[in-house]
């Protein structure tokens, strides 16, 4: 296992970090209940293998990944980790809440401390509304206590969002959405770099893009079998970021053994500049064959909402994307079924095109919600849904 400086810190993280969010389950159900002897057996493995952070929330697994981990890191294997887990602000009513999701958090975790406590998924509303709360002086007291070791926070807004974060505290460590797609999603590129430069550590989620860079792509295959440095399509993916100097720890949703074994090998092989000019070139031409087979040329500004009918416009068209860039069609079909409830659906779109004034971009979102209602709603393929 390879070691990387985690911001200021005086510690090494380990390059791979395992998360706790995607642990095998009993059914192929999203967060279903946890198959607990193999996930315990994966946790094992990457800790022997040198995983020295685990990543979990208060949410994930239908808030069953925090308890999990409090059994299986019993009998000292907790003394070989840093573990983080997170703030789950939105189902609070206010300051008065704080210690009783803390509290309940520690419980689970079977822990009197937790060494990473990060402000879950901050983004403009809910950055305002935890600092009116005034939720530094909370967690400053549970770090004098020693109850938090290192504050932080995980982050999904645009860049000029994130840098208002960095620069609104003095974080230990920031969670970012990172990938070689991601160079200008979210904080991007700019958004490690100016934290990094802050003296943050960065932790990296999401560097498969859930699961949809491991996956083959016909186009993008070619281009990958054309590189003179063969690798299979995860090892690009992680060691473009391992790369990068600024990447502190890459966490990785593990749920097979083999995905713990390989995910070892990577990690043992990266290292800071490990990538040459003609392979960061390949994956620049990767990125723009996904690229191509975009359909819907949304930015996901939201400037389309809120829709009269309750139409979460973006996230359909960010679904209806990904599964033509990434062929991964019946993947996005039951995200879109999980997390488009009936009545706000692509089909009851109303055509007031209200939205349309707003957009930017100058999108007909009436019609190409007509698109994806045909492919999520009717289950046409995308062939037919363009015809």
């Amino acid at each position: 296992m390879q070691y990387r400086p985690f911001g200021r810190l005086d510690w090494q993280v380990s390059a791979l970090g395992f998360g706790a969010m995607r642990l095998p389950t009993r059914t192929r159900e999203f967060g279903s209940a946890i198959a607990e002897k193999e996930a315990a057996r994966l946790i094992y493995r990457a800790i022997e293998g040198g995983v020295n952070y685990i990543d979990t929330a208060y949410g994930y697994h239908r808030q069953k990944s925090e308890p999990f981990l409090g059994r299986t890191l019993k009998g000292g294997w907790r003394e070989k980790v840093r573990l983080a887990t997170k703030m789950p602000h939105w189902l609070m009513s206010g300051p008065e809440d704080f210690d009783r999701i803390f509290a309940e958090q520690l419980e689970r975790l079977q822990t009197e401390y937790v060494d990473f406590y990060l402000l879950h998924g901050l983004d403009k509303r809910s950055w305002e509304k935890v600092k009116s709360w005034d939720v530094f002086s909370w967690a400053e007291k549970r770090i004098a206590e020693g109850r938090i070791r290192h504050l932080g926070f995980s982050f999904h807004d645009d860049f000029e969002t994130f840098k208002n974060i960095v620069d609104g505290y003095d974080w230990a460590f920031c969670q970012i959405q990172y990938n070689y797609m991601d160079i200008e999603e979210q904080a991007g590129t700019r958004g490690l770099q100016y934290a990094a430069a802050k003296g943050l550590g960065v932790v990296v989620m999401e560097p498969l893009l859930g699961g949809r860079l491991a996956v083959r792509q016909e186009a993008v295959q070619r281009i990958w079998d054309k590189s003179p440095i063969r690798r299979r399509r995860v090892e690009w993916a992680l060691q473009w970021l391992w790369s990068q100097p600024e990447v502190s720890v890459v966490l990785s949703g593990m749920s097979r053994m083999r995905q713990v074994e390989e995910n070892l090998q990577y990690a043992d092989a990266s290292r800071p500049g490990l990538l040459t000019p003609p392979e960061l070139a390949v994956v620049d031409r990767v990125r723009e064959a996904y690229r191509k087979l975009c359909l819907v040329s949304c930015t996901g500004c939201n400037y389309c909402q809120p829709c009269p009918n309750g139409l979460n416009i973006p996230l359909m068209f960010e679904l209806y994307n990904a599964g033509h860039m990434y062929d991964v069609l019946k993947h996005v079909r039951d995200m879109y079924n999980h997390w488009v409830e009936p009545g706000k659906r692509a089909e009851n779109c109303l055509k007031c095109q209200e939205c349309e004034s707003k957009c930017p971009q100058h999108l007909p979102i009436s019609d190409l919600l007509e698109q994806v209602s045909l492919v999520f709603d009717q289950g046409k393929s995308y062939e037919e849904a363009l015809a």
